[in-house]
């Protein structure tokens, strides 16, 4: 099974930015860190590299009732996000499958947050989708 759900969409890099933290703040998460790869490498490689950016987000209520169940869960957290350039003038979104990398935790309680994350990261990114 694949560990990321991923859409493309013809909006360019900083618009689709914008909606995907528009679409994870409809659905409950909010945006710790983001990481921008290209100033990274650009920064510690002095190599060139695509528009590329990891969001890290969270839902408090979810991720406290996963910390709840499992005291190590923030090993796993917050769930990923990802924004690239793709080489057809799209873009592309991905996120974590959530369901898929906590089945290692083994926990009733965090596998059942884990299906709930994993649709609202689903929902976020369709409804993206649905309007790009």
């Amino acid at each position: 099974m694949r560990y990321y759900y991923d859409i493309k969409v013809r909006y360019n890099f900083e618009e689709t930015r914008e909606k995907v933290i528009a679409a994870l703040a409809d659905e409950g998460f909010g945006v710790l860190t983001e990481i921008d790869i290209r100033d990274t490498f650009r920064k510690k490689l002095n190599t060139d590299f695509r528009k590329y950016v990891i969001l890290g987000a969270c839902n408090p209520a979810f991720s406290y009732r996963a910390m709840q169940a499992e005291d190590k869960i923030g090993t796993l957290l917050p769930c990923n996000v990802i924004i690239q350039e793709s080489d057809n003038g799209k873009t592309e979104v991905a996120a974590v499958d959530p369901a898929e990398s906590m089945k290692m935790v083994n926990n009733p309680e965090v596998e059942e947050v884990a299906g709930i994350i994993r649709k609202k990261l689903i929902n976020a990114l369709d409804s993206i989708k649905q309007s790009g």
